[in-house]
């Protein structure tokens, strides 16, 4: 790819992402959508087992804000709560329900069929039994591959986004306005470096769950976007607002999402003799909000000295189960694990990001001309913990503003003269990047995870700059891969991250402090 101009530019290819794309191409503007990844059908959107949160008769967008705010600790941006209450449910119907018909599960009558999941006061989840994420996903990109004034590329990583400030050849554009316009790319294939310039830029890179030992994110969730926008100077919020969820597939192939819907439906939390801890711990029991059932979890296991809880469902129907969450009993049974038998062995794994990048209500950065939306950026939405379902919410809603708010700024914007992009040429060793990814999970997860202290972040700290200051001096000299990308943006990530949970000493949510 040589270098190239477009109105918009978004990174990333989730939900956020692709509606995005949509939106601001349906606006008549030339957009190019890009992903690391070999095909757009990636990220943390196909992974959403769950549902997402709409509306029924018996609810309210009030009864939906007030539960959003409980499980945030109130600690959330309210003009932002009120736009995805509100505009939320009218999205869904436009977007998901009429112009896509996406199979969501219905009654007999053809009626949406409404679930419940932690702290929801009222069952408002509708789903397409436990692969709502993807079939969603699928659908929306469909319409992507679709569009004429759509182009995309695959294989293609960001590597930073352009600025004034730190890519005009005009040394007198540092004092501008700080604007972005464009992202420097690499192709992966080739390893040839390029200039994408745009008169609008969109993040829509999602999360950062793989900076820990245990996760329930794709490969792919690394921090990039929070990394090159910090490096770019946009403001960042929240940081330190790592969502864990309470129950990962406790497997020696890895952790897999076993979804709260399960917990919605029914499933208990057992400790490894057979107790139901949660009875003790708050009154909504097995569903009380993410934080305090993964804290309660981690507890136990510390307590019983048992690497993990069990999660039961098995006094449900077999053939309910099985039609009700296919994807799950199939990567069970597949493994050996017969859930309508049995129960599933599940430990707490890092989930979601709640703070990122900080946007306004239409997905502006506090860098001109660049969007963030999706999991990497900061609506306020979450507060200090999500609530259940509104994640996907979160993307269709600001992903569909983001994209004609940025189709509408697309003016003539100046696209300065740049300095040559140059690289190193020493070929990456594998075995460095392995170790140093190793270093930054475990530090992650023993001193920055569920339960933290001043001495534990401080020895983070300590142990992630150090590291940064090597991957960065590698960085400089070396080839550029999609590996050492993805490194240098997972350091800089984990570095703010701690940097955040150090200057917070009061325990909100899922920053959980223990003195």
């Amino acid at each position: 790819m040589h270098n190239q101009n477009t109105n918009i530019l978004v990174i990333g290819s989730g939900l956020a992402g692709a509606v995005a794309a949509l939106s601001a191409a349906e606006e008549n503007k030339n957009v190019a959508l890009l992903t690391n990844c070999p095909e757009l059908l990636s990220g943390n959107t196909p992974w959403a087992q769950g549902g997402i949160a709409y509306t029924n008769t018996k609810d309210s967008p009030e009864k939906f804000k007030d539960d959003i705010l409980k499980a945030g600790n109130n600690n959330n941006y309210k003009p932002a709560v009120d736009q995805l209450v509100n505009e939320g449910p009218k999205l869904v119907e436009k977007i998901l329900l009429e112009k896509f018909n996406i199979p969501f599960e219905t009654d007999k009558k053809n009626k949406l069929i409404f679930t419940a999941e932690a702290a929801h006061t009222i069952s408002r989840i509708i789903h397409c039994k436990d692969e709502t994420g993807y079939n969603i996903h699928f659908n929306i990109l469909k319409a992507v591959q679709a569009h004429p004034k759509i182009s995309i590329y695959v294989n293609h990583t960001a590597i930073d986004l352009l600025t004034y400030s730190h890519h005009s050849t005009d040394s007198s554009d540092i004092y501008k306005q700080p604007a972005c316009f464009g992202a420097i790319i690499l192709n992966n294939q080739t390893q040839e470096t390029s200039m994408l310039y745009a008169d609008q830029t969109i993040l829509a890179t999602g999360g950062l769950g793989q900076l820990y030992l245990h996760s329930t994110n794709p490969l792919e969730s690394r921090g990039d976007g929070i990394a090159m926008a910090w490096r770019a100077g946009a403001r960042c919020v929240n940081l330190h607002y790592i969502q864990f969820h309470p129950t990962a597939l406790f497997h020696e192939t890895g952790r897999f999402l076993i979804s709260e819907a399960l917990r919605g439906e029914g499933a208990q939390l057992y400790d490894v003799n057979g107790n139901r801890f949660m009875k003790k711990i708050h009154n909504q029991q097995d569903l009380a909000p993410r934080d305090i059932v993964a804290r309660a979890i981690h507890k136990t296991l510390i307590n019983t000295n048992h690497p993990c809880a069990y999660l039961d469902i098995s006094h449900k129907p077999s053939d309910w189960i099985k039609n009700r969450f296919p994807n799950i009993y199939q990567h069970c049974f597949k493994l050996g694990l017969d859930i309508t038998q049995k129960p599933i062995p599940v430990v707490p794994a890092a989930h979601y990001s709640c703070g990122g990048v900080a946007v306004n209500l239409s997905g502006k950065t506090s860098l001109d001309r660049l969007y963030a939306i999706g999991e990497v950026s900061c609506t306020g939405v979450h507060g200090s913990n999500r609530l259940a379902s509104t994640s996907l919410l979160e993307c269709l809603v600001w992903g569909h503003i983001a994209g004609k708010n940025a189709a509408i700024q697309t003016t003539k914007n100046t696209i300065p003269n740049t300095t040559d992009w140059v690289q190193g040429s020493k070929q990456i060793d594998p075995a460095l990047i392995n170790q140093d990814w190793l270093t930054i999970k475990n530090t992650m997860w023993n001193y920055v995870g569920l339960i933290r202290t001043q001495e534990r972040l401080h020895r983070a700290q300590d142990i992630l700059r150090n590291l940064q200051y090597d991957i960065e001096k590698y960085y400089q000299t070396s080839k550029l891969t999609l590996d050492i990308i993805g490194l240098r943006n997972g350091i800089q990530t984990a570095v703010a991250i701690t940097s955040s949970a150090l200057e917070d000493r009061v325990s909100k949510g899922c920053h959980y402090i223990e003195l």
